[in-house]
């Protein structure tokens, strides 16, 4: 019975762990963009930015991690023979890279509280895409296990995924881009006034 416990509060963790690193590094770009307003509207986001991704990180994020690990710790207690599978090792490698990930997000978010980051809002969409590619490796790891598939299926899959990544940055470039095209169209007709 404590194997479906800590399997259940696995699973629970992994879904508060991802959910706030998907929208940490979404605040992350919003913070970024404020650069880019004016005096008061710029100290007012970047002050509330601030607040939203310390309590994210600390309260949501942070224990979602813990929870994840712990728990898988508790399972392959339960099943010590997983730690014999190929498809166990791989998994626990992606797993420490989405560690990596979750501690430098934490270096990025007090980069960003000094005003010492150095992302792009448009890099930081590019840093957004990383858990969602883990997070696909990984649930195709403990769903297929030691037989993953190498068929056509599995690539046309992997292709959904990276033309949906693809699809999120032109759509950011193609905004970004409307975006100073109206800026420029706005500051236009003040050139000729003047």
């Amino acid at each position: 019975m404590a194997y479906y416990w800590f399997k259940a509060f696995h699973i629970i963790g992994v879904v508060v762990w991802f959910a706030g690193l998907f929208y940490l590094v979404r605040l992350f770009i919003y913070h970024v963009e404020a650069e880019a307003e004016p005096e008061p509207a710029q100290s007012i986001l970047k002050n509330q930015y601030e607040l939203m991704e310390k309590r994210l990180y600390s309260i949501i994020t942070t224990p979602g991690m813990v929870v994840t690990v712990a728990m898988a710790i508790g399972l392959l207690v339960q099943m010590p023979e997983y730690l014999k599978d190929g498809w166990m090792h791989i998994k626990l490698g992606l797993v420490a890279i989405l560690l990596g990930y979750h501690f430098y997000c934490g270096r990025l978010m007090r980069q960003l509280h000094r005003g010492e980051c150095q992302w792009s809002s448009q890099q930081l969409r590019a840093l957004n895409e990383a858990p969602t590619l883990l997070l696909v490796a990984i649930v195709m790891l403990v769903i297929f296990k030691n037989n993953f598939p190498t068929g056509a299926t599995t690539w046309l899959m992997v292709g959904l995924v990276v033309f949906m990544a693809a699809t999120i940055q032109l759509y950011a470039r193609k905004r970004r881009l409307d975006k100073e095209k109206a800026l420029a169209n706005a500051e236009a007709p003040e050139a000729q006034a003047l």
